[in-house]
């Protein structure tokens, strides 16, 4: 069990905030599976303050999906201010602050990982939010934006004064994006300059992973994104392995077609087909990774207009195996 603020989670394993991922139905998944906290795709503070029907849908979650954190982006602190009194209505478990998004059109605009580029307006944004909530205030961020600026582990005190209650470090710099391999020693830097729960993030596919890097860095848990995608049983690994100290079994190529379909069919419910077969189509692609001629399969996803077309593509993948 962890604990940040008043808020208990069952596992120490939670599930990333990704951009056109981690919407409501892939989040009640993964919850299923063994997350024990959930994080909404980034939502902008300055859309909410726009009453932008987008940023609006991004809000969107279900009782299922608890705990659950709504993750705000922008380097605005009245604006981030106003935008964490709206989401409070929700009455999210967490609100957390996005200071890693690299892409160049969040950090254009001073966003994401660009923050950590300037620590005092970073923690004026931590402030300002965590005095417009009533729940408890996270933040992710990377190891840093590059070599010449500040690190996590200058950044991570000042953040926590200014009211963050966990904190969760990607091992890359932001100009690094997602190459190479993740350096976890700034996760143990972070964790030995702060009292709050520190999550580890960057290259945790496994459960012996997640193993490596609770042990190498001390940090209280562990944040999974890419190893993820397609593949939500990962949270069932490294919960199960964490607990008993044993692998379970990995998913048959029929249980991943029927949680594939099970997931398009969810999300037709909310959004109707048309809209679901569309935003899909790349998580269908991850779902079938490694299956027989995948790259086939893959483009004729790409072109599928219905479910019935997917199912049938689907489950022709099982008679090939």
């Amino acid at each position: 069990m962890l604990r940040i603020g008043n808020v208990c989670l069952e596992t120490p394993v939670a599930l990333a905030p990704m951009a056109g991922v981690t919407e409501s139905v892939f989040r009640s998944i993964t919850r299923r599976m063994g997350a024990g906290l959930v994080i909404t795709e980034m939502v902008s503070s300055r859309g909410l303050l726009y009453n932008n029907e987008r940023t609006n849908d991004l809000l969107a979650f279900s009782e299922k999906e608890r705990p659950i954190a709504v993750q705000l982006f922008g380097s605005d602190p009245d604006t981030m201010g106003k935008a964490a009194r709206i989401v409070a209505t929700l009455e999210p478990d967490l609100i957390d602050i996005n200071m890693g998004c690299p892409t160049p059109k969040i950090v254009k605009n001073g966003d994401g990982a660009a923050l950590m580029r300037d620590p005092d307006r970073a923690a004026q944004v931590v402030e300002s939010v965590a005095s417009n909530c009533g729940c408890p205030v996270t933040v992710k961020m990377r190891r840093g934006w590059d070599e010449r600026s500040p690190t996590a582990a200058e950044l991570a005190p000042l953040l926590v004064s200014a009211g963050a209650q966990a904190i969760a470090v990607h091992g890359r710099y932001r100009e690094e994006f997602y190459r190479g391999r993740a350096d976890w020693g700034c996760i143990a830097e972070v964790k030995a300059v702060v009292h709050v729960p520190v999550w580890g993030n960057g290259d945790i596919d496994s459960p012996a992973a997640a193993v490596d890097v609770l042990q190498e860095t001390g940090c209280d848990g562990v944040m999974i994104g890419r190893a993820a995608l397609g593949y939500p049983w990962i949270f069932r690994e490294i919960t199960h392995y964490l607990c008993h100290g044993e692998y379970v079994a990995s998913p048959s190529p029929s249980e991943r077609v029927a949680l594939a379909l099970c997931h398009l069919q969810e999300l037709a419910t909310l959004r109707g087909e048309y809209m679901a077969v569309r935003t899909m189509r790349p998580q269908l692609a991850w779902y079938t990774k490694g299956f027989p001629q995948a790259a086939i399969i893959r483009q004729r996803i790409n072109q599928a207009k219905s479910i019935a077309e997917v199912r049938s593509l689907l489950e022709g993948c099982l008679d090939q195996g």
